[in-house]
C-alpha cells in the first residue's frame, strides 16, 4: 500500500506540473492539454479529493513504510501547487476587467441597466460543475433548419424568475476540432451567468466532420443565427442585439461568422437572410487555417493533417484559397463588430501567439473595439 500511494501522488504531481509547464510539441501536446485542464480548472476540488484519498490510504496502511511518507511529502508539494493555480484563477477576473477597461470610451461605454445577477452569485461561482438550477428555463432541440436533422437543432436558455423581454442574446457554438461536441456540453458557466443577468442564450449544434465537409460547419452556424434573428423574440430575446461566442473550433466558427457578413458562399439558399452579429467573444479560437510554415511549426503537423484529411478534405497546397477564406485572421474588416478575444497563456492546442496575431490584425483595420485578455 505505501508504494501504491506513492505512485498515486506522483501521478497527481505530474498533473500539477503540466498545468504550469505543459508540453507544447506533438505528440504530447494533446495529452498534456487534457491533464493540465483537469487539474487547472478545479484546483481546490482536487485538493479536497486528494486529502480524502490520503485519509483512506492511511487507514489501509499507506504510512507503514517510507514510501508512504515520501508520497505524503509529494502530495503536500502538489497541494501547494494547486493553491497557486487557484490564485492564478482568481487573477483572471482582474485580467478580464483590465482588458475591457482598455477599450472603453465614448463609443463603447460601460453598460447600464440590469447587469448584476438576479440570484445566488456566490453559489454559482462556487460550483465547479455548472448544474442548471431551477431558475434557468431550457427549451431544447428546436429545429433551426426545418429538415428534422439532429445536428440542426438548438437550445434556448432564459430565466424563470424574471421572464425576459427584449433581452440581449448570446449564441454559443461548441468546440471539438470540428469533429466532436454537442450543444449540451459546453459554454454552460457563461450562459447560466448571462441568464442570471437578464440575457437569453442559445446553444447550437452543427454538422460534424468527417461526415460533413467544409463549409458545412459555418453554413449551419449562419443558418442558426438567421433563425435566432427571426424567432428569438418569441423567447424574450431582442433580435437587434445578438452576440456570438464559442471555444476552440467554436471560437473559430464564431469569429468567422462575425467577419463574413454577406458572404454568399457561407449562406447557400439563404443568401438574403440577416446573419450579422453585434459582438463576438471567441475563446481560444483557431484563427489561421492556412498552414504556412510558421503556423505548422506553431501547431505541429497534427492540425493540418486533421483539416486536410477530415474537415476540408483537400490539401492547402492544392486549394490555398479555401483555407485562407476559412481563416478569421485573413477576414478582418473595418466594419467588424466589437470583439472580445480570450486566450489562455498555457494553451497547447491553440497557442497564445495565434490570438495575439489575430488581435493585432483586427485592431489595425476595425473601427470597433477589440478587447483582448490573456488568462493566467
Amino acid at each position: 500500500m505505501p508504494y501504491v500511494y506513492l505512485a498515486v501522488t506522483v501521478v497527481g504531481a505530474i498533473g500539477v506540473l503540466l498545468a504550469y509547464r505543459p508540453f507544447r510539441r506533438e505528440p504530447l501536446s494533446v495529452p498534456s492539454f487534457f491533464v493540465g485542464w483537469l487539474v487547472g480548472e478545479v484546483p481546490i476540488q482536487n485538493i479536497v479529493w486528494e486529502v480524502a484519498a490520503t485519509v483512506v490510504f492511511g487507514i489501509f496502511g499507506a504510512f507503514t513504510g517510507w514510501a508512504g511518507w515520501l508520497g505524503l511529502a509529494v502530495a503536500v508539494v502538489s497541494w501547494a501547487g494547486l493553491v497557486g493555480l487557484a490564485i492564478a484563477g482568481r487573477r483572471a477576473a482582474r485580467v478580464v476587467g483590465a482588458a475591457l477597461d482598455e477599450v472603453r470610451g465614448a463609443d463603447f461605454p460601460v453598460p447600464t441597466g440590469q447587469v448584476k445577477p438576479t440570484w445566488g452569485r456566490w453559489w454559482r461561482v462556487t460550483q465547479a460543475v455548472p448544474l442548471k438550477g431551477r431558475a434557468v428555463e431550457a427549451t431544447r432541440n428546436l429545429d433551426y433548419w426545418g429538415d428534422g436533422r439532429k445536428r440542426h437543432r438548438l437550445d434556448v436558455y432564459r430565466s424563470r424568475l424574471t421572464p425576459p423581454a427584449g433581452a440581449p442574446v448570446m449564441v454559443y457554438i461548441h468546440g471539438g476540432a470540428w469533429m466532436i461536441g454537442e450543444k449540451r456540453e459546453q459554454g454552460k458557466p457563461m450562459m447560466y451567468e448571462l441568464v442570471a443577468r437578464g440575457w437569453v442564450c442559445v446553444a447550437i449544434n452543427y454538422r460534424l466532420s468527417p461526415k460533413a465537409t467544409w463549409p458545412d460547419h459555418i453554413v449551419d452556424a449562419k443558418r442558426a443565427v438567421a433563425w435566432v434573428k427571426e424567432h428569438i423574440a418569441e423567447y424574450g430575446g431582442d433580435p437587434s442585439f445578438v452576440a456570438v461566442s464559442g471555444g476552440s473550433a467554436g471560437g473559430h466558427l464564431c469569429a468567422l461568422l462575425a467577419l463574413s457578413t454577406g458572404d454568399p458562399a457561407f449562406q447557400p439558399g439563404f443568401e438574403s437572410a440577416d446573419t450579422r452579429v453585434d459582438a463576438c467573444v471567441p475563446f481560444y479560437g483557431v484563427m489561421d487555417l492556412t498552414g504556412t510554415d510558421e503556423e505548422t511549426a506553431r501547431y505541429g503537423s497534427g492540425l493540418m493533417d486533421l483539416l486536410e484529411k477530415r474537415v476540408m478534405k483537400t490539401s492547402a497546397a492544392e486549394h490555398p484559397e479555401l483555407f485562407r477564406a476559412a481563416s478569421p485572421t485573413y477576414r478582418v474588416r473595418a466594419d467588424a463588430p466589437p470583439f472580445f478575444v480570450l486566450q489562455g497563456q498555457n494553451d497547447t492546442l491553440v497557442p497564445v501567439e495565434e490570438a495575439r496575431t489575430f488581435v493585432s490584425a483586427l485592431r489595425a483595420v476595425s473601427r470597433a473595439p477589440g478587447a483582448y485578455a490573456e488568462l493566467p
